[in-house]
């Protein structure tokens, strides 16, 4: 693993680099530790693991192609152990991968070719996210009971989701998409309404990647598109909670 920039892990938030072409990681990492940011790169699927244990970082900028293991077993085996936000680096077109990716536990995807200026925009919103950013710690919100639909039970203080009194494991990002949808019941929110509560207003790119999230969250709920008992599609404008 090596590492670079000015500020120490206290100052500044941490962020891991990891893509096999060493010419491509040295530039990300350049430019990301040019924006303040303290660095470290990995080359290979084994070496992205044990840098994230070694690191804690904030963010993993994360290429699919990787040697040892790719970008996906790396996202997976990094969530067994961190909660760090994940941004996957795809090739054009590459829409399986990224749906699968997405799947395991990363928040968001930049396809090659990318400028820096996107990126970083990218790694910045992210961090602005208000519970996860390393630059200053999460105001702790009032705690609340918990939110229920029919045998969906949310509780938005433990980030504890049950249906029918069985645990159900989300994603970080899942969770925060149900937590939007629960707080407004029967409020529609358009895609755009959900990117600027869960990533952030200045998120650039496809904001057809709700639509992914969403489809994770329904298979884990039980939930299917066609009944859609918990979250439902308004056709046209976007999503909203069901009774249950």
């Amino acid at each position: 693993m090596q590492t670079s920039g000015a500020g120490s892990a206290a100052q500044a938030a941490r962020v891991l680099v990891v893509d096999d072409e060493r010419d491509i990681a040295e530039l990300v990492a350049a430019h990301v530790t040019k924006a303040g940011y303290v660095v470290a790169e990995a080359y290979s699927g084994p070496d992205a693991v044990a840098a994230a244990r070694q690191m804690d970082p904030d963010v993993i900028v994360l290429d699919l192609g990787l040697p040892g293991f790719d970008g996906v077993e790396v996202c997976r085996q990094v969530r067994t152990f961190s909660e760090c936000y994940i941004l996957m680096l795809t090739a054009r077109g590459d829409e399986i991968s990224r749906v699968v990716g997405l799947s395991v536990g990363a928040d968001d995807y930049i396809t090659k070719p990318f400028s820096a200026l996107e990126l970083l925009a990218r790694i910045q919103a992210v961090l602005r996210r208000p519970w996860r950013s390393s630059q200053s710690p999460r105001e702790q919100a009032p705690e609340e009971p918990p939110r229920a639909f029919g045998d969906l039970t949310i509780d938005s203080s433990s980030r504890e989701v049950e249906v029918s009194g069985r645990r159900v494991a989300l994603t970080r990002t899942e969770f925060d998409i149900l937590d939007v949808l629960s707080s407004r019941p029967r409020h529609v929110f358009s895609r755009r309404q959900i990117i600027d509560e869960v990533w952030d207003t200045g998120w650039v790119g496809d904001d057809h990647i709700v639509d992914v999230h969403i489809g994770h969250l329904r298979s884990k709920l039980d939930d299917s598109a066609a009944t859609a008992t918990y979250v439902e599609t308004v056709r046209g404008v976007g999503y909203r909670m069901g009774k249950g």
